[in-house]
C-alpha cells in the first residue's frame, strides 16, 4: 500500500530555503535596528582640582569612563563670563553600533594647568571647568554630549609680604634670621635658599602677622639673588622679596683622602652590618663607594626628615659649646677628593667639623635641647642629634658610646656620649655639625656669642631669650 508523504509528516523540499530567508530577514532587521537605535550609555565624568581655587597655575584633571561602546571626543574647557578657553582635548572612535567586541577606549584622563601663567586675561572672580564627552551614536541618532562642570574661585593676588628686620649679612655656608610680616592669605612662607626651604614661624610675643625664619646659606651657593623671602597662598600665588643687604662669599679648603684596604676592612663591614637593606656590591671598594655616595645621601635626607618635627620653641639661651680641649682635624665644607691605589675614586664635601682630643673623650651637649636621634646612623656611626627648636639641631657623630636616649631633654654641657671611630672614621674623634632644617651650616658662628647677639638677638629681640 502506497503511503502519503504528507501524512507521514515530511516537509516540502522548499521549506528549508524559506526558513533561512526568514532568519536572514530577522537578522537584517535586528542589525538595522542596532545601527539605527543602539546609542552608547552616558559616559561618567569627574573633574578634580589639586588646589581649592585657580591661581597662578592650578593642576586640574577630568576623568572619563564608558565601557560599552567606548569613549568618543573629549574636551576640557575653562569658561569665564562669555569666554570659553579650550585647555585639553582628545578624540576617540567608539565601537560601531552593531559590534559587541573589538577595540574601544573605556577610560581616559585629560590633565592641564590652569591659571594666570597659562591663560592670558584671566580675571579675579569665578571660573567654570567644563568637561564634555560625546556619546556614541548611530547614523540617525545623535545624542547630546554629556557635560560636567566644576566652579572654582579665581584668586590672582599674592599675599602681602614685607621685611621688618634689617642688616642681613649672611655668609656662604653660614646662617642668619629675617623677621617679616605676611598677609592673612599666606599659607606657606619662609626663605628659599637655592634648593633648600626654611619655613617661617610666628614671632614669639609678636602680633599675628609677624613671623621669622632662621635660614642657612648652602655652602655651594655663591649668588645672593638665590636667597629670597617667599609667601604663598593656597592657590599658588607667590610673593617674593629680596632682603639680603650684604653677602659674604667664602672659599673652602681642599683635602686629599687616601683610602686603603685596611681602612675599607675596618669601616665597610661595620656600616653594612648596621644598615639593613644596603645592597651588597661586587667588591669591598664598591661597597665603600655605595656608602660614601648613596648612604651619605640617605643620611642627609634622614636629617631633613628629623627637622620636620622640630619643636617651635627656643630651648637655648647661650652660645653653643665646642668640644673642650679639641684639635680641629677637618673644618666645615672641606672639598675632599678620595684616592685608592693612586687613582681618584670619589669626591664629597665634609659638612661639619672633625674635632679630636683624647681617646673616648666625654662630649658635652652644645646647648639645651631635646634628643631626637640616639642610634647608629650610616656614615656617622653611633650618633646623637639634639633639637634646639625652630629647625636648629646639632649632630654628634662617630661616638664610641651614647649616654642619652631619644626624647630626653638635655642641658647645655651635659654629656651625650664619648668620642670614637664608628662609621666612616679613621681614628677617634667627634664629627660635629650644626643643622638648620636638616642642612649643615658652619658651626663657628654658633660658637660665637658676639655673632649670635649681632645677627640673631638684635633682630629677634625679646623673642629670643639670649642671656650672654
Amino acid at each position: 500500500m502506497k503511503r502519503d508523504r504528507d501524512t507521514l509528516g515530511e516537509r516540502p523540499s522548499g521549506s528549508k530555503p524559506k526558513r533561512f530567508l526568514v532568519l536572514l530577514a530577522l537578522l537584517l532587521i535586528g542589525l538595522g535596528a542596532l545601527a539605527t537605535l543602539r546609542i552608547g550609555p552616558l559616559p561618567a565624568i569627574a573633574i578634580e582640582s589639586e588646589l581649592p581655587g585657580i591661581g597662578r597655575s592650578t593642576p586640574v584633571r577630568a576623568t572619563f569612563q564608558e565601557s560599552v561602546r567606548g569613549l568618543g571626543d573629549l574636551r576640557l574647557e575653562l569658561v569665564q563670563g562669555d569666554r570659553v578657553e579650550l585647555i585639553a582635548e582628545r578624540r576617540h572612535s567608539p565601537r560601531p553600533p552593531w559590534a559587541f567586541w573589538g577595540a574601544r577606549t573605556e577610560s581616559d584622563v585629560l590633565e592641564a594647568e590652569v591659571g594666570s601663567a597659562t591663560i592670558e586675561g584671566l580675571t579675579t572672580g569665578e571660573a567654570v571647568l567644563r568637561a564634555t564627552a560625546t556619546r556614541a551614536g548611530t547614523w540617525i541618532r545623535h545624542p547630546e554630549p554629556v557635560v560636567e562642570e566644576l566652579t572654582l574661585p579665581v584668586r590672582l593676588v599674592p599675599p602681602s609680604l614685607s621685611v621688618l628686620s634689617s642688616q642681613h649679612y649672611p655668609t656662604q655656608g653660614g646662617a642668619e634670621v629675617v623677621v617679616y610680616r605676611v598677609g592673612e592669605s599666606s599659607v606657606r612662607d619662609g626663605v628659599q635658599a637655592g634648593d633648600f626651604w626654611f619655613p617661617g614661624f610666628p614671632l614669639p610675643g609678636g602680633d599675628g602677622g609677624q613671623r621669622f625664619a632662621l635660614f642657612g646659606v648652602p655652602f655651594d651657593l655663591t649668588d645672593p639673588s638665590n636667597l629670597r623671602l617667599v609667601a604663598e597662598d593656597d592657590v599658588g600665588n607667590r610673593a617674593t622679596v629680596a632682603f639680603v643687604d650684604r653677602f659674604f662669599p667664602k672659599a673652602y679648603s681642599t683635602d686629599d683622602i687616601q683610602v686603603g684596604d685596611a681602612f675599607l676592612a675596618k669601616v665597610v663591614p661595620e656600616i653594612l652590618a648596621n644598615t639593613p637593606g644596603a645592597p651588597k656590591q661586587e667588591t669591598q671598594l664598591d661597597d665603600y663607594l655605595y656608602i660614601n655616595r648613596e648612604l651619605r645621601r640617605q643620611n642627609a635626607a634622614a636629617l631633613v626628615e628629623l627637622a620636620a618635627d622640630s619643636q617651635e620653641e627656643f630651648h637655648w639661651q647661650s652660645a653653643f659649646l665646642p668640644m673642650p680641649n679639641a684639635q680641629v682635624m677637618s673644618a666645615f665644607a672641606d672639598r675632599r677628593t678620595y684616592f685608592y691605589e693612586g687613582r681618584e675614586i670619589d669626591r664629597q664635601d665634609h659638612l661639619g667639623f672633625d674635632l679630636a682630643s683624647v681617646r673616648h673623650a666625654p662630649l658635652p651637649a652644645a646647648n639645651r635641647g631635646r634628643v631626637v636621634l640616639a642610634r647608629y646612623l650610616g656614615i656617622y656611626g653611633n650618633a646623637v642629634v639634639i633639637d634646639h627648636g625652630f629647625g636648629l639641631m646639632t649632630l654628634y657623630g662617630h661616638l664610641s658610646s651614647i649616654d642619652v636616649e631619644e626624647g630626653q631633654m638635655v642641658e647645655r654641657g651635659q654629656a651625650v656620649g664619648r668620642s670614637g671611630q664608628t662609621g666612616l672614621a679613621g681614628g677617634d674623634h667627634l664629627h660635629f655639625t650644626v643643622l638648620l632644617q636638616g642642612m649643615a651650616v658652619n658651626p663657628i658662628e654658633w660658637w660665637d656669642s658676639g655673632w649670635i647677639r649681632d645677627r640673631l638677638d638684635r633682630k629677634l629681640g625679646a623673642a629670643l631669650p639670649f642671656t650672654e
